[in-house]
């Protein structure tokens, strides 16, 4: 899969995440390397052996986690752009995640950003924290960001445009802002179905097809409920306007 698309398959990726109990603890590198081919210069980087000495140049390279200080170093080298430091000791609710970044212009520390998946689609918003920028213009930069804690292994990249933002809209048809959803939670209101029906959010001819699933996100992550769980409100099929010429006759109907 990943030849053909870039992307690394669930397997894939539950292969290289660290152990619970690791993550649990400290600040660990991750690396997604996932074919053998000859290159080391994250072993050569890393001045603690955190990275199991290679038999082979063309080994797949392994983390001695309790070695590993999250120093960074093997991000700033990897030619691959392939590894990245996860923190879910960051808060009881959020994880940093390090990233290398090779795009100009860096975004500044305080900046809120779009985090990104590994196929490029927006996860969440995320706050970045720190920035490493290269000594030299050839050499890598880092940006850290603050995420929440269950994104920390699928965030791999950012946007620097906010998508997430609180004037952002995500109700179209009716022209509710992120914001709006946001304080109506922060209220009270933490079912689809009180949303609905005190702000219009979804009753537009889309039926909620593009701001359900955003407000279910919302709903969770200000409550923690699971989205699975979460009761569906009643909805029509979606409609699209017409002109009342057309059951008269008068626009050339046949």
């Amino acid at each position: 899969m990943i030849e053909k698309t870039g992307v690394p398959t669930k397997e894939d990726i539950e292969e290289i995440t660290p152990p619970k109990e690791i993550r649990e603890k400290q600040a660990v590198a991750v690396i997604e390397c996932y074919k053998e081919i000859p290159c080391n210069p994250c072993y050569t980087a890393c001045k603690f052996g955190a990275i199991k000495e290679f038999e082979d140049i063309n080994d797949r390279p392994e983390i001695i986690y309790e070695k590993c200080v999250a120093c960074g170093q093997c991000v700033i080298k990897c030619p691959g752009l392939a590894i990245f430091i996860i923190d879910e000791t960051y808060s009881e609710t959020e994880a940093t995640v390090q990233i290398p970044y090779e795009y100009l212009p860096l975004p500044k520390e305080g900046d809120y950003v779009t985090a990104l998946d590994r196929a490029g689609r927006p996860v969440c918003r995320a706050k970045v924290v720190k920035v490493r920028k290269g000594k030299h213009p050839n050499m890598t930069s880092t940006v850290t960001m603050a995420v929440p804690k269950e994104h920390s292994m699928t965030v791999r990249s950012l946007n620097l445009e906010d998508y997430f933002a609180d004037n952002t809209i995500i109700c179209r048809c009716e022209g509710i802002t992120l914001g709006e959803i946001r304080q109506l939670i922060s209220e009270g209101y933490t079912t689809i179905d009180e949303i609905k029906r005190i702000s219009r959010a979804g009753m537009g001819p889309c039926q909620g097809r593009t701001c359900r699933h955003l407000i279910m996100q919302e709903i969770r992550n200000a409550t923690g409920q699971n989205m699975e769980d979460m009761l569906m409100p009643t909805f029509r099929q979606p409609t699209k306007p017409v002109k009342l010429g057309l059951f008269v006759g008068g626009e050339g109907d046949d």
